[in-house]
């Protein structure tokens, strides 16, 4: 992890993020990853995340947990949200016409949106669907390449605080993909809870949704 790869800034004051104690095998040039857990620190949470200049950051997390929410409102600098790409197709095509169709039109614009902005070798939050690992492989590849980090921030909510986000937004998901996101997020956080990441990811922040209502930026150092 580089040295000024990742911040947590409490009440307007910057605390540099520290690598972990080496994993035992690891090779002495290779720090372990570094996890973070906000959750569960109500009056203490930090107001901003900050993250090295050419960083990269995915959130992610169950549909409805608040991940474009969160992108909407805290994050500075180049963002690429899924959900606007759906949502400017969605003011584009007749709406009689299901999503499903159009669907692989609206992946391959946010997937050139997202190959738009890493080009500018600067940093990047990705908001991330959980569906498609190739793109963590990606990220984890342009990371290495421009000698920076990829963060995962994950959301921790309960499903029923998920399917309401879902309900407030008026856009759900169907029960078997919400059942896959649930397998695929829990098995995401358990092994982030322990220390295993995702391959290519250099840190991680754990983020509940008391935690993810007070962060009031999101961005990366200058």
């Amino acid at each position: 992890m580089n040295r000024t790869s990742a911040y947590a800034a409490d009440a307007g004051i910057a605390v540099p993020g520290e690598p972990s104690a080496l994993a035992r095998g690891r090779r002495a040039d290779r720090p372990a990853p570094v996890v973070r857990d906000l959750r569960d620190r109500a009056g203490r949470s930090p107001h901003a995340l900050l993250f090295g200049p050419r960083d990269l950051v995915v959130i992610t997390g169950l549909p409805g947990s608040g991940k474009s929410t969160l992108m909407h409102r805290a994050v500075t600098g180049h963002r690429v949200d899924s959900q606007d790409t759906r949502d400017r197709w969605d003011a584009r095509v007749p709406r009689s016409l299901p999503y499903a169709l159009y669907r692989p039109l609206v992946r391959l614009a946010h997937y050139a949106a997202l190959r738009g902005a890493l080009r500018t070798g600067e940093g990047v939050v990705v908001h991330d669907c959980g569906t498609q690992p190739w793109v963590r492989a990606w990220l984890a590849r342009e990371a290495r390449r421009r000698g920076a980090t990829l963060h995962l921030l994950l959301l921790d909510v309960s499903p029923e605080t998920a399917r309401a986000g879902q309900r407030e937004r008026g856009r759900g998901v169907s029960r078997y993909a919400f059942r896959r996101h649930r397998r695929t997020t829990a098995r995401l956080l358990r092994a982030v809870e322990k220390g295993a990441l995702p391959a290519g990811c250099g840190a991680a922040v754990l983020l509940d949704r008391d935690a993810a209502d007070v962060l009031g930026r999101v961005g990366f150092a200058r």
